[in-house]
């Protein structure tokens, strides 16, 4: 069974067959105990998502910890602190750089390079 960027490479190339050709290409095929052909949808799909990093349920009971607000509030020090659950939903990286673009009451940060819309809000 092909998993991780083998799997999604497949996947990929197989992208005009059909749901059952592309899973048992990747291998995710066992035999029933008539002999018969079964394909394992499940573990294949839950291989595809693993690929791509996504993860659903946990397992062992793991504590999930509190949910995102979507507030945030200025520091002492004048710092304000947007937290790292966002920055990790978001995708970004240490080292990303931002344009602060300032609106009446509101903050705009928009990623160096992306095309903005240059207007004004």
């Amino acid at each position: 069974m092909l998993t991780k960027t083998e799997l999604l490479n497949k996947v990929r190339e197989l992208a005009d067959a059909s749901k059952s050709d592309v899973v048992r290409a990747c291998g995710y095929v066992s035999t029933t105990k008539d002999g018969r052909e079964r394909l394992n949808f499940t573990a294949f799909y839950e291989a595809v998502l693993d690929a791509k990093g996504v993860e659903i349920g946990r397992s062992g009971g793991a504590k999930i910890g509190r949910k995102l607000s979507f507030l945030a509030k200025v520091q002492g020090n004048g710092n304000l602190l947007i937290g790292k659950a966002y920055t990790k939903k978001l995708g970004l990286n240490p080292g990303d750089e931002f344009e602060i673009k300032l609106g009446r009451k509101h903050i705009r940060l928009v990623p160096l390079g992306s095309e903005d819309d240059g207007g004004e809000e």
